[in-house]
């Protein structure tokens, strides 16, 4: 069985590739559970609504089309994040995950203390995810 060591994540905000600024992502794919339990049963769940997230913490430059250029204006919008596990094509080997119409409730442009790297954790939630592996 093969691993991965995460080296090489692919990743793009409403259609701009970051991944060179990126350190660490994190999506997450959850369905609601929905109780659909009857009298004289146990508890029963349906699955409901899907209620993803991707979280990415990203090294911050404020260049054109770059970071703080690209999630500025995304703020209290909604937007599409593509996420694959290398660089590589998409394959059964390397998927491509994409949140559509996630929303970005808030950015915070600038945080760091002196001497240390200027960081923006953000957090896309809902929307709905599709995986791709052609």
């Amino acid at each position: 069985m093969a691993k991965l060591v995460l080296t090489d994540a692919d990743i793009s905000v409403n259609s701009v590739d970051l991944s060179g600024y990126a350190n660490s992502v994190e999506l997450n794919y959850e369905v609601e559970a929905v109780e659909v339990t009857a009298f004289g049963g146990n508890r029963e769940f349906i699955g409901g609504l899907q209620n993803n997230s991707i979280t990415i913490e990203f090294m911050q430059d404020f260049a054109a089309s770059q970071v703080e250029a690209t999630v500025f204006p995304l703020v209290g919008t909604q937007t599409t994040v593509i996420i694959k596990p290398t660089t590589d094509a998409v394959g059964a080997t390397n998927p491509s995950y994409t949140l559509t119409n996630c929303y970005l409730a808030s950015h915070t442009p600038v945080a760091a203390t002196v001497g240390e790297l200027a960081m923006t954790s953000l957090t896309f939630t809902g929307g709905t995810l599709t995986k791709a592996t052609s």
